[in-house]
């Protein structure tokens, strides 16, 4: 069912599992002054109390974690490149030597067990001082920044990285404009055309990279990467199918800009209806046509949507809140649990762009329990992750039998990392438990979770053992 070429893995953030924050000449990113994750107030400089700082220390521990990685059979590994490691501010003229080397280490130890690196080029790490002296993507100079940013990388990772994706969750920046944009104007100060304008210099940017990419290595494969969660009306009210509409085109008229290489018509009402503008100059117009080799994106909720005002109460959801589905049962933090809503959500990708599918994330979190395995070692019995992860990749099989072409699948959080949007460790994803609680301590060991074997048989037998 699955193809024989299928890309098993998982997925890190720099910015979450790495952790030293200040060595070796990196400069700080816009995470290293958000100790309490998306919606807690930021801080002037960093504080003892972010978890970020150290994370799980993977800058030090990675060639142990990549061992484990290849235990499991990973045929890729996505993670991403801190910004601020390889230009501190994000505006010198040259890049930090041993930056660049830590990530030369990095992608030479998953070429020793065999494993692909696929390769994040910014995930909400904009180097921190961009945010403060340009207010991040809000400023055209980004875009130069940007660019010379990524022809470092392509050009000295040439040989050692295949697959690259520009943003992570690139349409997050309507939600959270300073994490996602490094845009440092506060959300409530900042007007709808600033903020569309922002996104317009990330799309530009984006599509220079996909040129600069292929100019550097033909052989490079670079995608875009959106926060995909499906929206379903509420009821079969006609009004409620409509607003479920006008609701998924905010997440994707990113992935159509990045694929078909032009704004889709539907934005221009809201444009209007809203009293929006941004400057497009025809250069730019001519730079979005170098559009992305393939869509990657999250999946871990779905949500409703109403045009009844008295049925519109949020729920929780990654970034993106919606209308809870009165249908689905929910993870300890809110999030809809609906394992077909992938398969929905791959197939009406497919349909709309016709290019290769990655899903790059995908996961529960969970509160796990770390307790006596029986034989004189410690694991977690995390029978619902395995459940959670079963039913979903039962879904991708069925998409790929629907006819949808998907490349690969990364689990999110394949190692317990620090959460985006809490900025805790309790919320854990990985097949492997790191030793860290909120506080601070533990010993930052590692320890196998019960899924950690499930999941190396689901690769060894290439989705087979699905449906034993």
């Amino acid at each position: 069912m699955f193809p024989k070429d299928f890309l098993w893995g998982g997925a890190v953030a720099a910015n979450q599992c790495e952790g030293a924050y200040n060595e070796d000449g990196k400069g700080l990113s816009i995470q290293d002054v958000m100790p309490r994750g998306i919606k807690g107030p930021r801080t002037e400089k960093p504080t003892e109390d972010n978890m970020k700082l150290i994370g799980i220390d993977f800058y030090h521990r990675y060639k142990e974690d990549i061992k484990l990685f290849a235990e499991m059979g990973f045929k890729v590994f996505r993670t991403s490149i801190a910004w601020s490691r390889i230009f501190p501010k994000g505006d010198e003229s040259k890049p930090n030597e041993k930056g660049l080397r830590f990530y030369d280490d990095l992608f030479d130890e998953c070429h020793k067990y065999g494993i692909e690196p696929l390769v994040t080029l910014s995930h909400y790490e904009t180097p921190l001082y961009l945010a403060e002296h340009y207010d991040g993507w809000i400023n055209p100079k980004m875009i130069g920044f940007y660019e010379k940013y990524v022809t470092t990388v392509f050009t000295r990772y040439k040989d050692k990285v295949k697959y690259w994706l520009t943003f992570n969750e690139i349409n997050s920046v309507l939600h959270s404009p300073f994490m996602s944009g490094g845009i440092n104007t506060p959300k409530e100060k900042l007007s709808q055309s600033d903020l569309y304008q922002a996104i317009h210099h990330e799309l530009v940017a984006s599509a220079s990279a996909v040129q600069i990419a292929h100019t550097i290595n033909p052989a490079f494969q670079v995608g875009c990467m959106i926060l995909s969660m499906p929206i379903y009306p509420l009821s079969p009210d006609p009004s409620d199918v409509i607003e479920a509409m006008k609701q998924d085109h905010f997440n994707t008229f990113f992935a159509d800009v990045q694929v078909r290489g032009e704004y889709p018509r539907y934005l221009n009402r809201y444009f209007k209806k809203n009293n929006i503008h941004i400057r497009v100059t025809e250069e730019e117009k001519e730079i979005l046509k170098n559009t992305v080799d393939f869509v990657s994106f999250s999946y871990y909720v779905s949500v409703c949507a109403t045009a009844d005002p008295k049925k519109n109460v949020r729920g929780e959801g990654n970034l993106l809140g919606g209308v809870p589905n009165p249908i689905l049962k929910a993870s300890e933090w809110g999030w809809q649990i609906d394992p077909q809503g992938l398969r929905y959500e791959l197939n009406v990708l497919w349909d709309r762009y016709q290019k290769p599918l990655f899903i790059a994330e995908n996961g529960l979190g969970a509160k796990d329990r770390l307790t006596d395995d029986g034989n004189g070692g410690m694991t977690v019995y995390d029978d619902y992750r395995i459940e959670y992860m079963k039913d979903h990749l039962i879904q991708v099989g069925e998409a790929i039998e629907d006819g949808v072409e998907v490349m690969g699948y990364t689990s999110w959080g394949c190692i317990d990392l620090v959460s985006a949007s809490t900025a805790e460790l309790a919320k854990r994803y990985g097949f492997i438990y790191v030793d860290r609680n909120d506080d601070g301590s533990g010993t930052l060991n590692r320890y196998e979770k019960k899924s950690f074997g499930w999941y190396r048989d689901v690769i060894a037998s290439n989705g087979a053992s699905l449906y034993e």
